[in-house]
Parts: C-alpha cells; structure tokens; sequence
C-alpha cells in the first residue's frame, strides 16, 4: 500500500513538473485597449498619472495617447468613434457635442478652475502695465489679442473683454492660436494680450515674455462669484465605449479615480508634467495644477455652478440649445 501511494505521489510530481514549462510558456491575458485623446498641458496629469504609477494596467487596461492641441480634434474623433475617452476635454465643446450626437460625451470628472487653482487666464506684453483687465479701458486700441484655440476658449475670451467694457472689432480683435505656439507668440511681441492656459502662462511670467493680469477670469466675469470653481474640462468617455464594454469602461473609471485621488494626497505625481506636457521641466513643481474632482465629489452649489457656466453658453449661441449638465455626468465605478 505504501508502494502504491509512492509511486502514486512520483507519477503526480512527474505531471506537475512536465506542466509547468506549458503553463510557464502561455500568455498573460490580454490587456482591454482604450484609446485616450490628450490635450498635453496641465489639466491632463490624471490620464499620466494613471499611466505612470500602473492604475490602468492593474485595472486589466493599455491605454493608447493621441495627442491633440485642443478640444476641437478631440470632439470631432469621439464623434466618429476614432477616441474611447478624453483626458481634458472642455467642457463646452463636450456639451456642443452631445447636443450634435446625443450622448457621445460622458463626464466621468471635471477640473475646478479657481483663485486656489488658476487655469486659464489673461497675459499682456511686457510694456501693457494693468492692475486689472477693467485698466483696459485706458489701453491703445485696437488690441490684438491671442485666445487658446476652440470656441469653450474662444468664446470666454470674448465675453470677458466684453464685461470690462471693451467692443470687439474696435477695441480689440481675438485671433485663435494653438496652445503651443502660445509662449513664442507673446515672446515675440505678436500680441497685446493673451488668453491662455497652464503651464503657458506660469512659464511666461517665469520668463518676462508676458504678465498674467487675472485669473479666475471665468468665475469672476461669467459665474459672477469671486469664490465659484470654473468647471471649464474634464475626463471623459464616449457613451458607445460606455455601452460596448461596459466592463472595461468600469476598470477606466476605478484606474481614473486612484489618479485624481493621488493627485490630492501626493504633490510627487506632479512629476509626470515633464515630458508628458507642454510643461517645461523647471516649473513641474510649481505650476498651479485644476481641482480635479470626481462627479460625485461636487457638491450642489458646485454644480449649480456647472450648470451656470453651460448656460452661458447657450446664451452667447455656442450651443445650440438647453443642455441639463446632469445627464451628461457618470460614475461608473461604484
């Protein structure tokens, strides 16, 4: 009997041992493939830092960036279903979209754009001296004035100036400019005044090419709070990733919270700023970074002001009609 179980043991090793190089040798599951749109300035670190710290890869997903200066591209490849998600995607050229193609923009978080989290901002030429943008009124005119490119850029531009006082046409004209051409434009004198965003505005003040002369232009001049957070972008799906692989959707979301959780908690995740944006490598550890926020972290009077904001929109006609921000906002991760 003891022979027997012996040789019983020796057999079962000898299947084990003659299994092990077969299941040494099979493949690791294959990672779900989401493909990312990224506008690569500040507002995009949760997308790096997912990357970066493994978030996505844990959660079973390979991401692939596609790099785009600026919302516009980044709308028109959700549209057609070329993107599953967007990294920073503003927020009005996604409520534009959803209003073309019900749905095809779901906000899973958005960026508080504020006095503690300066954004996107106005920058005059060295020589332009202003306390504020209502000195304006004093200024040579006609000023030529650069905006960050799409109409959730240009459109804000516009009104602030118009809020100050200033008619467009006469005393100022606003010409579109992609964000990476930003620094060498004002640099180079081209502009009077700028309407730019992070890290470009930081990197112009480090350097002299222009000063900033407000931010928190959009909660000031268009919520009409000094205190309100602009909701300006944030991270997103497209509706057909949400309903074709929801699983896959859920694993993007849980990977997309753990980056905005370890921004808050970790100032090291800044780190993933150089090389991955426009940020210039002296000013990854002081450039102002969004309030990134899950949607279900926004509290009422937070997306009172969203709703504001996107009304604002529809007022000055770069939407085509009432969006309710609501139904546009997901969490899918619990």
């Amino acid at each position: 009997m003891t022979l027997r179980l012996a040789g019983r043991s020796l057999l079962l090793r000898g299947i084990a041992l003659l299994a092990l190089p077969l299941m040494l040798a099979a493949p690791a599951l294959a990672l779900d493939k989401v493909r990312v749109g990224v506008f690569p300035v500040v507002s995009a670190l949760p997308y790096y830092v997912a990357v970066e710290r493994g978030f996505f890869r844990e959660a079973g997903i390979e991401t692939e960036a596609v790099r785009l200066m600026g919302g516009p591209p980044i709308v028109a490849a959700m549209i057609t279903g070329d993107l599953d998600a967007a990294s920073n995607l503003v927020t009005l050229e996604g409520m534009n979209a959803n209003l073309k193609k019900p749905g095809v923009v779901t906000y899973l978080s958005f960026n508080a754009q504020s006095k503690a989290h300066p954004m996107e901002q106005f920058v005059a030429k060295p020589g332009l001296e202003l306390g504020s943008l209502k000195d304006l009124a004093g200024a040579k005119k006609p000023l030529k004035v650069m905006s960050a490119p799409g109409p959730g850029n240009l459109v804000p531009a516009r009104a602030i100036l118009k809020a100050v006082g200033l008619k467009e046409g006469t005393d100022f004209q606003v010409t579109e400019l992609a964000q990476n051409l930003h620094f060498d434009a004002m640099k180079a004198g081209t502009f009077d005044l700028g309407y730019t965003l992070e890290p470009t505005a930081t990197q112009m003040n480090r350097t002299g090419a222009a000063k900033t002369v407000e931010t928190a232009i959009i909660a000031r001049y268009i919520i009409g709070r000094e205190d309100a957070s602009a909701w300006a972008a944030g991270g997103a799906v497209t509706r057909s990733f949400v309903e074709k692989r929801p699983d896959v959707a859920r694993r993007f979301a849980m990977a997309w919270r753990r980056a905005v959780e370890a921004i808050a908690a970790d100032p090291t995740t800044r780190a993933y700023l150089k090389g991955n944006t426009l940020t210039p490598p002296d000013l990854v550890d002081t450039v102002p970074l969004p309030g990134f926020t899950m949607v279900d972290a926004m509290n009422a009077q937070e997306k009172r002001d969203l709703q504001t904001f996107v009304d604002f929109a529809t007022d000055a006609r770069i939407l085509d009609g009432k969006v309710e921000t609501a139904r546009f906002t997901a969490v899918l991760d619990k």
